[in-house]
């Protein structure tokens, strides 16, 4: 008997079609990185080009557009841009940042989930 009840729950739960009605609302963002501290250039190339540093930015871009913004993709990872520091010296140091990072980033569309006041 408990074997038969199982088998039907089984069945039911294979037959139904549960379909995702959530939409999002895609948006693309293209926006440079913060440049990093004055270090040799090798380590500042390398700091601005790690994927840490990539999934960080690429957070933040998306929650600048306002509540419920998330990254869905990292295009593009930019062009590497490197300036000397203006230490007053002589020095191999530089600052490195990335210009046009290219982001697409999704929030879910307002309506698409949940009940809406006023409606059953």
């Amino acid at each position: 008997m408990k074997l038969s009840k199982i088998s039907l729950v089984f069945a039911l739960l294979l037959g139904t079609n549960a379909t995702n009605a959530t939409e999002y609302v895609y948006r693309d963002l293209m926006a440079n990185t913060l440049p990093s501290v004055c270090a040799a250039a090798e380590t500042a190339k390398t700091n601005a080009v790690k994927d840490y540093t990539i999934d960080r930015f690429a957070k933040r871009f998306c929650q600048l557009q306002g509540y419920g913004w998330h990254v869905e993709e990292i295009k593009d990872k930019g062009k590497l841009i490197c300036t000397d520091c203006k230490t007053g010296s002589a020095s191999d140091k530089k600052q490195c940042h990335l210009e046009d990072v290219v982001v697409t980033c999704k929030r879910i569309k307002p309506g698409s989930v949940g009940m809406l006041p006023g409606q059953s």
